[in-house]
C-alpha cells in the first residue's frame, strides 16, 4: 500500500487531538493507493494460501466452510481476498511498529452506510470492548477505533483511526 500526501486531509488530521486530565485521544484519516510493496506481496500470498479453498471437489468441511465466509464475502473468491488483503495492508503501512498478518476477517465488519459509521464511532466511545483489538497490549493504551472507506473502482482506499491512552 502506497501512503498518498493528500493536503486536505493534512489540514483536518492537525485538529484530531484532544487531552484530557485521564487521557489524550489522537486521531488521523489517511489516504492509500492500492498498489502492493514488497512485504504487501508476502501478505498477500499468505491469504492466498490460506483462504483460497478449492471447492472443485464438490465437498466442503463445516471448518472449510466458516473460515471462507467474512464481512468482505467469501473468501475462496478473488475480490474478497483483495479486499480482506488492502485493509491487512493498510493496517501494516499506518502501524509499521505491529504485524497485522493474524489478524482474522471476522475481526472487522462491513458497515452499511455512512450514518451507521458515525453511529458507530459515537457508540464506541461509550461502550468499548478491547478483546479483540491487536493493539491492547501496548502501555498505556485504553482502546482504538478503526475505519476504512474503500473505493474499488479507484483502487484507493481511506483510512480513518482513534486511539486513545493515557
Amino acid at each position: 500500500m502506497k501512503f498518498l500526501e493528500v493536503d486536505s486531509l493534512d489540514v483536518l488530521n492537525t485538529v484530531f487531538r484532544w487531552e484530557t486530565g485521564e487521557a489524550s485521544m489522537n486521531g488521523r484519516i489517511e489516504a492509500y493507493s492500492c498498489k502492493s510493496a514488497g512485504l504487501d506481496k508476502k501478505l498477500f500470498k499468505q491469504i492466498e494460501h490460506k483462504y483460497n479453498v478449492d471447492l472443485s471437489g464438490g465437498s466442503i468441511s463445516p471448518d472449510d466452510l466458516q473460515m471462507i465466509i467474512s464481512p468482505f464475502g467469501r473468501l475462496d473468491q478473488s475480490t474478497p481476498r483483495m479486499t480482506f488483503f488492502y485493509l491487512l495492508a493498510t493496517l501494516n503501512a499506518a502501524f509499521p511498529e505491529h504485524d497485522f498478518s493474524d489478524v482474522r476477517p471476522e475481526q472487522f465488519s462491513k458497515q452499511p452506510s455512512p450514518e451507521m459509521v458515525i453511529n458507530s464511532v459515537n457508540t464506541t466511545l461509550f461502550n468499548l470492548d478491547i478483546e479483540d483489538d491487536p493493539m491492547n497490549d501496548e502501555e498505556g493504551y485504553l482502546w482504538s477505533i478503526n475505519y476504512f472507506f474503500f473505493n474499488r473502482k479507484m483502487k484507493r482506499l481511506i483510512f480513518f483511526s482513534i486511539k486513545s491512552e493515557r
